[in-house]
């Protein structure tokens, strides 16, 4: 009935050891280190070790006997502790075993790779032992941190992918959208560093489907004992409605490492180009085990994922990408075989011998391979291309894969929330949006830094488009003309910007400025310290919470006169002394003359966007403080910081602190919580004409008001009518509470559980609000159905040859605690279920409702 079992132990246990013997092999003595000496501090736990923390901590692992290093670790540690330590090796200890995944071990494993390892445990751990165990995870994660070892912990229960459970989404945990593909990695990658062994390895291919009967009947007749193996389960339920979410979440890897991320992307695109005839990349593996291969190339999850990936575009004809695929795997590798075999010997370097044999299959030249050696030294042209090419493949990955999702009618296995944070993500990082900065080097190029950076202006009338060029040269006629610019944009502060941000501008760099009338060298070069001091390059990365959150201005900058100064003509006039006491910078003298000639805006939200907006002219104060307001929805923090940089060359302090005073003033306006009071308004004189800012309950208005009697008459209206709301479903009014969450720019549906159903309130990206009442049906249902609509059709992301869009509608549940009513992220898993009788507004005419 079976295969010989101990033939296939002997297999599986010569290639564990084989794969620990390659993560060895090469690297350096701290990752020796860590990668030898994890399973002992998982295994004992004491105040001299590595993770120690007080109170009763979940430690031990099945069946772990520590091996000759490890044994030599302890004695020394016995003696030098004065402590005996109990090597129990009992099956039911609380960690079932310990592995490392991913790339490690493979020709993928490079000096800069980072471990990723799991940690099962046994279901019977509580939370409270679940939180205190990642806790010693966390400072053994410390410990290899301060050798320069990276160490992801992953907490596993056995049951998790039985019974399908999800982690947490964050920076290294996929959260809900990934299930049997992660398991796929894991069995594909998995190295066994201490106890009990993977039992999916033992069952052949062909009872993958039947996986849970072949199993049962093992135990049943004793050919294996249960609690001897470690079973997360079979591949065999795998969906392909698993997909988009996969896809989303390596696209939400690509931020941070482009390369692994273009390879993972197609392997998935391969998945669905053979559906439904896909066959996991770990069954390929299973098969050659049981078939006895055991050469470098067969078992190798790397080469294995190249192999599958290549096959695919070789079939469909992609030239470009297979040779985009080619680089991405050469540089994950990291070998650099453009460099003398003198320096890094090429015999007993496994991953540079496979190196070495596939470009030479591949054909390439030692030009090609000098150039993608010489990464670390690529600047913005070179790291510019390489950005736009990478993205472009992942899009075109990502697009497939749409394709793919509306050709079989599929769902979305993920959760709403997790689909929510990524979408926020990927939005932040690629949406390309008027003002924002994009940023064009993840982990490309270690230095971008320029020696010279010249910015010209081009005035009006000329034969180039008017505005500002940037160029990576001193300013010398055959360095400049007949040469392309970096960048161009109508505006000096966005490319200052796009400079700082993208590591282009640095303390040493020589800033020119040429044919400016209004900015000198000098005037730059203070702009630049100021972005400098109040802008850091390197911030934490957005929680999944500020992701699902409306967004927020985390730092703001209001740059003043940088390319227009009024104050410049001033002593020009024989204008009399100034009383700075009674001096208005916003209607100076009897010409009224507003002393704010441009404003700039610079900040970074609560996603980490960094955006940059223009306004110039008279009405550049009123236009610009609307636009700041607007972005702050009633419930936002405020600020973190907010700056004002001002380069006038008469005034400059008071303009700065008058401007600063009237932001923060206003700021407080809108955020101020106060929301019965709907009187809350400021009058702004501004260049001789009076302008009224009104704090609406969804919005900041700007009305320009003539008279006393206008002026008067718009406050009443304000006070007595409130906000004018255009509804749909009658005239009932909009729930107070949602003004809180109230964002402009992104589309968000409330629910709010009523006796008679549900109601949805509805606000598009201007606010504008529709309302449906009294609604029957599933609402989780109906979320999972608009998410798919907003994936599929909306395209309002442009980039190259396709479009993608990541602004999905986000989804909030209004409820009811202690009294009170509160806004929440939609949770599938926290709304009663609701009957599903006639239903007066179908879904499809919601949808189709909101064809924004």
């Amino acid at each position: 009935m079976h295969l010989n079992m101990t033939l296939l132990k002997q297999r599986l246990d010569t290639l564990n050891q084989l794969r620990i013997d390659r993560a060895m092999a090469n690297m350096g003595s701290a990752f020796q280190q860590v990668y030898t000496m994890l399973p002992v501090f998982l295994h004992y736990h004491h105040p001299k070790m590595p993770g120690y923390q007080d109170g009763i901590v979940p430690n031990g692992i099945c069946a772990y006997t520590p091996n000759e290093a490890q044994v030599q670790y302890l004695t020394n540690f016995c003696q030098s502790a004065d402590i005996p330590l109990n090597q129990h090796a009992s099956q039911s200890l609380p960690i079932t075993g310990v592995y490392s995944m991913g790339s490690t071990s493979s020709v993928g494993q490079s000096q800069f790779s980072d471990l990723d390892i799991w940690i099962c445990h046994q279901s019977w751990l509580n939370g409270n032992e679940r939180t205190i165990l990642q806790a010693k995870c966390l400072l053994l994660a410390q410990w290899a941190a301060s050798l320069g070892v990276e160490v992801n912990f992953f907490l596993i229960d056995e049951n998790r992918f039985r019974q399908n459970q999800s982690g947490k989404l964050d920076n290294e945990d996929c959260g809900s959208t990934l299930h049997i593909l992660l398991l796929d990695e894991f069995y594909r990658s998995a190295v066994r560093l201490a106890g009990k062994p993977v039992l999916w390895n033992i069952v052949p291919d062909e009872q993958e489907m039947n996986y849970e009967e072949y199993v049962s009947a093992l135990f049943a007749d004793e050919t294996l004992q249960r609690d001897e193996w470690i079973d997360l389960g079979g591949l065999g339920s795998l969906s392909a409605e698993e997909y988009f979410g996969a896809s989303l979440w390596q696209l939400y890897k690509s931020i941070d490492s482009p390369y692994k991320a273009v390879l993972k992307t197609l392997l998935l695109e391969t998945y669905s180009w053979q559906y439904p005839q896909s066959q996991l990349l770990a069954i390929d593996i299973k098969q050659r085990l049981h078939n006895g291969e055991l050469d470098s190339f067969s078992l190798d999850a790397y080469y294995m994922m190249l192999e599958r990936v290549t096959t695919y575009l070789q079939a469909i004809g992609d030239d470009t990408r297979l040779d985009l695929v080619r680089r991405c795997f050469y540089m994950k590798v990291c070998e650099r075989l453009s460099e003398s075999t003198e320096a890094i010997p090429l015999q007993g370097n496994w991953r540079r011998e496979i190196l070495s044999q596939l470009t030479r299959d591949w054909g390439w030249d030692m030009e090609r391979m000098q150039i993608l050696d010489d990464r670390a030294n690529w600047k913005i042209e070179r790291v510019r291309d390489a950005h736009n090419e990478l993205l472009d493949a992942l899009m075109q990955s990502y697009r497939n894969l749409i394709r793919f999702a509306r050709r079989n009618n599929l769902s979305v296995s993920a959760s709403p929330q997790d689909i929510g944070v990524l979408t926020r993500k990927l939005y932040a990082a690629f949406e390309a949006l008027p003002g924002k900065v994009t940023l064009v080097n993840p982990q490309i190029s270690p230095d971008l830094s320029e020696k010279n950076l010249t910015f010209i202006q081009v005035p009006i009338d000329r034969a180039n488009r008017a505005g500002w060029y940037l160029y990576n040269q001193a300013p010398q006629v055959d360095a400049i003309i007949g040469h392309q610019p970096l960048e161009y944009n109508r505006y000096l502060s966005k490319l200052v910007a796009w400079s700082y941000f993208n590591g282009l501008l640095t303390p040493d760099t020589r800033l020119h400025v040429k044919n400016s009338q209004y900015c000198s060298d000098e005037k730059l070069q203070m702009f630049v310290a100021d972005i400098a001091k109040h802008f850091p390059l390197r911030v934490p990365a957005p929680t999944p919470k500020a992701l699902y959150s409306p967004c927020e201005i985390r730092h703001l900058a209001l740059i003043v006169n940088l390319e227009n100064d009024p104050t410049e003509s001033l002593l020009q006039q024989n204008t009399p002394p100034f009383d700075l006491g009674k001096l208005d910078v916003f209607s100076f003298g009897n010409q009224e003359q507003c002393l704010i000639g441009s404003v700039d805006l610079l900040y970074r939200n609560s996603w980490n966007e960094v955006r940059t907006l223009h306004f110039s002219g008279s009405q550049a104060v009123i236009e610009a403080l609307k636009t700041i307001l607007g972005k702050m929805h009633q419930d936002a923090l405020p600020p973190e910081s907010v700056d004002v940089f001002c380069y006038s060359q008469h005034l400059r302090g008071l303009i700065q602190t008058r401007l600063q005073q009237l932001v923060l003033e206003c700021i407080s306006l809108r955020l101020s919580s106060t929301r019965q009071d709907s009187n809350r308004f400021k009058a702004l004189r501004l260049a001789g004409q009076t302008w009224g800012l009104f704090f609406e309950r969804l919005s900041v208005s700007v009305q320009k008001l003539e008279n006393a009697v206008e002026f008067y008459g718009a406050i009443s209206n304000n006070k007595l009518n409130g906000i004018p709301v255009q509804l749909k479903a009658g005239q009932e009014h909009l729930p107070e509470i949602i003004d809180g969450s109230a964002s402009e720019g992104i589309i968000q549906f409330f629910f709010e559980d009523t006796d008679k159903g549900f109601n949805i309130y509805i606000l598009d990206e201007l606010n504008r609000v529709e309302v449906y009442l009294n609604c029957q049906g599933g609402i989780e249902e109906l979320v999972c159905d608009v998410s798919r609509f907003y994936a599929s059709s909306h395209e309002r992301f442009t980039y190259g040859s396709g479009s993608v869009n990541f602004n999905l509608p986000q989804f909030y549940q209004i409820i009811q605690s202690e009294g009170e009513a509160r806004v929440i992220p939609f949770n599938s898993n926290s709304i009663s279920p609701l009957s599903a009788s006639s239903v007066p507004m179908t879904k499809k005419d919601i949808l189709l409702s909101h064809t924004f």
